[in-house]
């Protein structure tokens, strides 16, 4: 279940990474409102999963599936420049945060 929490955190750190830039600087109230309540659900769900896992694991899984899913929204949704190193270093994330999941051990 932990591992749940942490794989949903990294998605919401998506959502918000994603809305900080739409939110342009702040200046758009709607980005700025999901930026925050992305974040805060981000948090928040990692805190809980840091309760039963390591936290090395847990945080490179974390931050893994919110840069690759940044990165692969940004070129599907937002005109980000699509090539073939930027698409095999991030499957070679994912394939880190695969490994470190299945590494992470809960107490």
């Amino acid at each position: 279940m932990a591992w749940l929490l942490v794989i949903v955190a990294g998605l919401l750190e998506t959502g918000f990474a994603v809305c900080l830039k739409l939110s342009h600087g702040f200046t758009r109230l709607w980005p700025t409102i999901a930026f925050c309540v992305f974040a805060l659900g981000s948090f928040g769900l990692l805190t809980m999963a840091l309760k039963k896992l390591d936290v090395g694991p847990a945080y490179a899984v974390w931050t893994g599936i919110g840069a690759a899913g940044t990165a692969i929204y940004g070129m599907v949704f937002l005109g980000d420049i699509v090539s073939t190193l930027k698409i095999v270093s991030i499957s070679l994330v994912i394939v880190g945060v695969v490994g470190l999941q299945l590494s992470g051990s809960a107490h």
